[in-house]
Formats: structure tokens, C-alpha cells, sequence
């Protein structure tokens, strides 16, 4: 991977599958961080369900909720073939996992990190939930304004983007 500079942001100007993912995601980990802080620590269960998805997508490119997303009528931003065969849409959303690009390291970097962080705050110490809380709401500005901290991390240190536009 090459080294670049620049703002690195995801496209905005439409609702997709995988934006909605994530506006879906990080409200779930970020309401599930509050709760397991202020009412019962075994909300963070929710979260690592989370974290073990998001792992999942990048690993195998199926989402339970991308899918509820694409019966519902919502289009993706990058099928994978499973998904769009022929020219024509299947009846399963695949994300696309031919290759490694950036917001698949995305997905594999954010499931890692709250699963650990997440065990950790249940069974070490409730501090390791500022990280997730963190990681929630990192997650729904990306999914509004198409930045991302880890995003232009990786853009930078050289990883190809599927979903984006340069600054």
C-alpha cells in the first residue's frame, strides 16, 4: 500500500445499504454502551452480537441487516456477485468480497475492536465503555457525513476505497 494524502469520504448524496448499516450499527452500539453503563452490564452482549456481525460482513459479505435493507426495497453501493448475477438482482444481499478494499477493513478493524473492548468492559472494568460509546458515535457521523477517523487512517496508509470521493 502506497502512502496519500487528501479527506477521504464515503458518498453522501444517496441513502444506501452499507450507509444504513452503519447509521443502524452505531445507534445500536452506542444506545447498548449507555445502557450497559446506566442500567445493566449485560448490554454489552449487544455489542459484541455487533462487533461478531461486522466481522462476518467483512469476512463473508452477508448481512442480516442489509438484507432486511435490500427486501425492503434499498439499493447498494457495492453488490458483490452473489448479489448481482447476470445483470440481474438475486434474491440475497451479498456485500462484495472479491477483493480487500478499505471499507472492508473497516468492518473487520470496528468488529475486532469492539469485541475486545467489550468483553473488557464487562468483565475487567464499565471504563471500556467510552471506547464503544466512542466507537457508536464515530460510526453515525460516518454514516451522516461520510467521515471517518479509521476511514482516512487506512485511505492514507494506502488501502483502495470502493465507496468514496476525495477532498
Amino acid at each position: 500500500m502506497e502512502k496519500r494524502s487528501g479527506v477521504f469520504l464515503v458518498k453522501t448524496n444517496w441513502w444506501y445499504i452499507e450507509r444504513m448499516v452503519w447509521l443502524i450499527a452505531g445507534t445500536l452500539v452506542l444506545a447498548s454502551s449507555v445502557l450497559a453503563a446506566v442500567h445493566n452490564p449485560n448490554w454489552v452482549f449487544l455489542i459484541l452480537f455487533t462487533a461478531l456481525c461486522s466481522i462476518c460482513v467483512a469476512l463473508t459479505g452477508f448481512c442480516i441487516v442489509g438484507n432486511v435493507l435490500y427486501w425492503c426495497g434499498v439499493q447498494p453501493l457495492a453488490p458483490g456477485k452473489k448479489t448481482l448475477q447476470n445483470g440481474k438482482w438475486g434474491r440475497v444481499y451479498f456485500m462484495q468480497t472479491d477483493e480487500w478494499f478499505l471499507e472492508r477493513y473497516i468492518y473487520v478493524f470496528v468488529g475486532v475492536n469492539l469485541s475486545i473492548a467489550s468483553l473488557l468492559a464487562r468483565f475487567y472494568h464499565p471504563g471500556w465503555l467510552y471506547f464503544t460509546g466512542f466507537v457508536g458515535t464515530a460510526t453515525i457521523t460516518f454514516a451522516f457525513t461520510g467521515f471517518c477517523i479509521m476511514a482516512n487512517l487506512l485511505y492514507r496508509l494506502g488501502a483502495e476505497p470502493k465507496m468514496c470521493r476525495f477532498i
